[in-house]
């Protein structure tokens, strides 16, 4: 059981996604669905079974080709680290810890403090009812050479150009929108 989010954290990540610029309408959508579950329900940053915050963070490459997913095993769908706020307004850190803690990479750097996508879909895990996930998605580089490390939540990797997200159907529209907003996004700073 997470701890309840203070009304600070909430603050804190409410800022965040109200500053967020949607560049799509799924992502006005997301916007707008996320704000109101922020003013509406009492631990948005926790496990509510109604729905809730997570964070993530697309993994790109040192060389900005490459992005990196993983086979969920609780879900059995490929997708980018992310997870579960446990209380921290801090999206951005959040993001980050989830990244390093599903891939073993240490080193994984932000590309911003800001979010680069906003996506709200349903999970139906095997431990829990089907509920929403409000993820907040973020950007991070990994070190050259870096090799992601099997653990409980991922046992499968896969390093992936842009056109092989685009043309595999294991991954659907939302990784496959924040692929090329994340690889974009990840370029300045490399």
């Amino acid at each position: 059981m997470s701890p309840r989010a203070s009304r600070d954290e909430v603050g804190r990540a409410r800022a965040v996604i109200a500053g967020f610029v949607p560049v799509s309408p799924e992502q006005a959508s997301a916007r707008r669905a996320t704000l109101a579950l922020l003013d509406q329900t009492a631990d948005p940053l926790g496990r509510q079974d109604g729905g809730h915050l997570t964070g993530s963070a697309l993994v790109v490459d040192a060389a900005g080709q490459r992005v990196l997913v993983l086979w969920h095993k609780k879900l059995g769908i490929w997708v980018q680290p992310g997870g579960h706020l446990d209380g921290d307004g801090d999206l951005a850190r959040s993001a980050r810890r989830e990244a390093v803690e599903e891939t073993g990479i240490s080193e994984l750097r932000l590309a911003s403090a800001l979010p680069v996508d906003l996506d709200v879909h349903h999970v139906a895990p095997p431990d829990a009812g089907r509920h929403a996930h409000h993820d907040v998605r973020f950007v991070v580089v990994a070190p050259p050479g870096a090799e992601p490390v099997a653990n409980d939540e991922a046992d499968r990797f896969r390093w992936l150009s842009l056109d092989e997200v685009e043309a595999d159907q294991g991954c659907d529209p939302g990784l496959r929108r924040l692929a090329r907003l994340g690889v974009a996004a990840a370029r300045p700073v490399l």
